[in-house]
Formats: C-alpha cells, sequence, structure tokens
C-alpha cells in the first residue's frame, strides 16, 4: 500500500510515506500498552482536560487543518472547516460527559438479599481504528474522543491518500497533552492489519469503510475473538412524500446529495418522490443541479468538489457504465465540469426497476437515483428495497406522519424534513450490510469496554 498525498483537484503528488515496518508496528502495540496501564488509572478529569485542549486547538488552527483536508481529498475549504469545527465539538462532547456516561450503574434486584449490585464500565485495551478518506479528521476524532475519554489506546491505520491528515491527527493530539504512546498513526501496511488484530493486548477494532472492507475485517476480527465496530455503506432513501413542502425538500434533496462531492455515506443517494410532487420536483431539483459551480475547491464560489482521486472518478464511471448495460436510464444534468482533475459530472438515473440490480448500488459520487412512488406504502417498500440500512429522510408537513413513515424505514438512523447529517450529540451507525455498533454519545464510549458486574452480598445468604 503507497501512503501518497495527491491533490485530485491538481493530480500534483505533495508527498509520499513509506510502509511502516513490522518493528515499528510492534514498538506502537508495546508503547500502547504500556501507556493504557497507566491512562485507565488517570481521572476523568485529566482526560477531559486534553480532550478540552484538542478541541481549542482545532478550533484556533482551523484553517491549518481544513487545509489539509482539501488538499489530501479535494474536499471544499468551507466543508473542510466545518469538518474541523465538528471534530472539536466531538472532543468537547466527551469532555463534558465521559465521566457521567460511564459512571457505575445501580442495578436493580428482585430480592434485597440477593445482594448489592453494581455495573462498572472499565477499558479494555488497544483499539484499532481503520478509517476512510471522506472525512480526514471527523471519522477519527468521532474513535478517539470517546475511546480515549473511556481509558483505552487507539491505533490508526488511516486512508492511504490522506498521510498528512493521519500525521496531523497525531500531533495534535500530542500537543494536547495527550501521554505518548496512546494514540499513534501508523502507515500499516496490508499484512500488519491481522498483526495487530491478533495481538493479545489489543481488544477491538472500529472500522469505517466500505461493504468489501468490512467483510475482510470482521473476518479477521471474529478469528481473533475481538470486539468490532463496522460503519459500512449505504444507499440513504431521500423521500418526498405527497403533502411536502416541494421547493425545500428540492433544495435540500441537492445538498443532500452533493455535499462533499456525493462522498458521504448518508448523502441522499434514492430519491424517492411520490407521484403526485414528482414532476415539479424533478424540474426543481436538476434546476438546482444545474446552479452547482465545479472548480478549484478553495474558491468560496465552487459548489462542486472534485471526487477524491482519479480511482474514484474512474471506479464510479464503470459503475454507471454495468448500471447502463442492466437498464439503467441515465441523464446529465448540471453544467459541465473542467476536464483537469478529478471532476465528475453529476448524473441523473431512473429506470432501477425490480429487474435492475444496479438498484441495490452505491454509487459514491454525484450520481441521483430517482424512483416515483405511487403513494407512502410504496415509497416505504422502495426504501426498504436495499441491502443497505445506514440513514434516511422523510419529508411531509404533518411531522406525525413523518414520524410513522421514518418507523417503517428499516435503518439506524432517519431524519425528517432535513437531509442526514451528523452531530456531536448525536449516535451514527446502521443495520444490515451498513454494518453494526454505534458510534458517539454514550452508545459510542461503552462500545469496547468492559460492563462488569460486582455484586455485594451479605456472608450469610442463600446459595
Amino acid at each position: 500500500m503507497a501512503y501518497a498525498s495527491t491533490n485530485p483537484y491538481t493530480g500534483e503528488v505533495l508527498a509520499t510515506f513509506p510502509d511502516a515496518t513490522d518493528a515499528e508496528v510492534q514498538t506502537a502495540l508495546a508503547q500502547a500498552h504500556a501507556a493504557y496501564e497507566s491512562w485507565r488509572e488517570t481521572s476523568f478529569a485529566e482526560r477531559a482536560r486534553v480532550m478540552t485542549a484538542a478541541a481549542a486547538i482545532l478550533r484556533r488552527d482551523v484553517d491549518k487543518y481544513a487545509l489539509l483536508g482539501t488538499l489530501e481529498m479535494g474536499k471544499l475549504f468551507e466543508e473542510s472547516k466545518k469538518e474541523v469545527i465538528l471534530s472539536a465539538e466531538i472532543f468537547e462532547y466527551y469532555a463534558k460527559f465521559a465521566e457521567k456516561l460511564l459512571q457505575p450503574e445501580a442495578l436493580p434486584v428482585a430480592d434485597p438479599s440477593e445482594g448489592k449490585a453494581t455495573l462498572v464500565h472499565e477499558p479494555l485495551g488497544i483499539v484499532l481504528a481503520i478509517e476512510p478518506w471522506n472525512f480526514p479528521f471527523y471519522q477519527v476524532v468521532r474513535i478517539i474522543a470517546p475511546q480515549l475519554s473511556a481509558g483505552n489506546a487507539v491505533l490508526l491505520k488511516h486512508a492511504s491518500n490522506l498521510p498528512q491528515c493521519a500525521a496531523a491527527c497525531q500531533s495534535l493530539m500530542e500537543e494536547a497533552g495527550l501521554p505518548k504512546g496512546l494514540f499513534r498513526n501508523l502507515y500499516a501496511a496490508r499484512p500488519h492489519t491481522a498483526m495487530i488484530l491478533n495481538d493479545p493486548r489489543v481488544c477491538g477494532v472500529a472500522l469505517t469503510g466500505s461493504e468489501g472492507a468490512g467483510v475482510i475485517i470482521a473476518g479477521t476480527v471474529g478469528k481473533a475473538l475481538k470486539k468490532a465496530t463496522m460503519e459500512l455503506g449505504g444507499a440513504d432513501a431521500f423521500i418526498v412524500l405527497d403533502d411536502a413542502d416541494v421547493e425545500k425538500a428540492a433544495k435540500w434533496a441537492v445538498l443532500g446529495r452533493h455535499w462533499n462531492a456525493g462522498q458521504v455515506c448518508v448523502s441522499a443517494k434514492r430519491l424517492i418522490v411520490a407521484d403526485a410532487v414528482y414532476d415539479r420536483f424533478l424540474e426543481l431539483y436538476k434546476k438546482g443541479v444545474a446552479e452547482l459551480k465545479a472548480g478549484d475547491p478553495m474558491d468560496p464560489a465552487t459548489t462542486l468538489a472534485p471526487l477524491s482521486s482519479q480511482g474514484a472518478k474512474d471506479d464510479l464511471h464503470d459503475q454507471v457504465t454495468r448500471a447502463m448495460s442492466h437498464g439503467a436510464k441515465v441523464e446529465v444534468i448540471g453544467a459541465p465540469v473542467p476536464g483537469k482533475g478529478a471532476f465528475f459530472q453529476p448524473l441523473l438515473m431512473t429506470g432501477l426497476d425490480e429487474n435492475n440490480e444496479a438498484r441495490h448500488w452505491e454509487f459514491f459520487g454525484p450520481v441521483t437515483q430517482l424512483y416515483r412512488a405511487k403513494d407512502e406504502d410504496d415509497a416505504v417498500r422502495i426504501a426498504n428495497d436495499s441491502p443497505y440500512g445506514l440513514g434516511g429522510s422523510v419529508f411531509t408537513r404533518d411531522e406525525a406522519r413523518g414520524a410513522r413513515v421514518a418507523a417503517r424505514i428499516r435503518t439506524g438512523m432517519v431524519f425528517i424534513n432535513h437531509p442526514l447529517a451528523p452531530k456531536a450529540d448525536l449516535p451514527f451507525g446502521g443495520i444490515a450490510r451498513s454494518g453494526y455498533g454505534r458510534e458517539l454519545i454514550g452508545l459510542g464510549i461503552k462500545e469496547f469496554v468492559n460492563h462488569k458486574l460486582i455484586n455485594t452480598v451479605d456472608i450469610d445468604a442463600p446459595f
């Protein structure tokens, strides 16, 4: 695996980094374990101090970190800055709430003679974080903030096209005062994943990535009898019911599909529109996409970024071609994009009936799948006709109706009257082929801790 920093807008290779050696991986494991043995006994107040310091650094140097994200994966600079601030908010959340979230819990017992039962939450060791390129800092922070706050150590295997962002994550935590070894970036080679996961000092893995990567990592960690959380792909439904505010729904659909150049697990990939408002919605959606401007991601006027790499562009093009071979109809929408750089022309895809297997694919870029639903029931049917189960949205003027429809959608998250967006104080995760486990809030901090029962029983109590 070659770790290389390549600007997707210019194609310029900015820097390359060698893979870690076996010795470097072993050193990282040893240092992480030694640091963990001390950190697990460190007070929540001290851990919170480090999290607060990390947040303050991100807020102070937001432009510096955002620039790295834009240079390495091409996202709009303004979007990159929002990502850095979101990362700061996650650090601040756990600085404030980690101790409360992990406080011992007195358990109710049917018979007081059975004892005084308490559930305590203790750290387990080293967590391996395998993270993708689409959110260079947020993806990392949503693992390290809760896991370090819980008393664990973390080793990072970041995406191969983000070596500078990965190094910046480690530098950030060092500057924040985190003890040496507790968090380390590793430019790990492919064989190192199994080496790390089979090490007894490692308690599990948090993976965000493709379904294919999830299958491989889940197999490895399963054989090692370790815990895993998997945040994999998504093909989120964006349902527009017949009573929706069509103008606003169309505006949100344009943003929901095209932010981060459409390279978001929870972007609005499948637009499912009620027949009664379909034509008007489509007119407004096309108009909105046509107003997007592709160009330099550092230019505030740019609203459509390039894809993360030429490889990502080529893969998406091949996927669209295969969908067309299965009968999909593809229409070019929006203004032409620059020929230079990894830009992808926004496309609208229809004809995805039950005979077209492409309806079950995730298109990671500005390709919109559009479906006409006969009514509410049909919209729910189409939404649930997916191997994925990450998120979704429902648009309606009747919030109670929206809640009823949301309850029928088989995903881990649903937003009503808004495209799904990650927040520091909301859980994140899905079901089915979108993975398992949850990140953020109390659910995330408890994924890699030992929920240990301590029961104090009278010595003369019956057995």
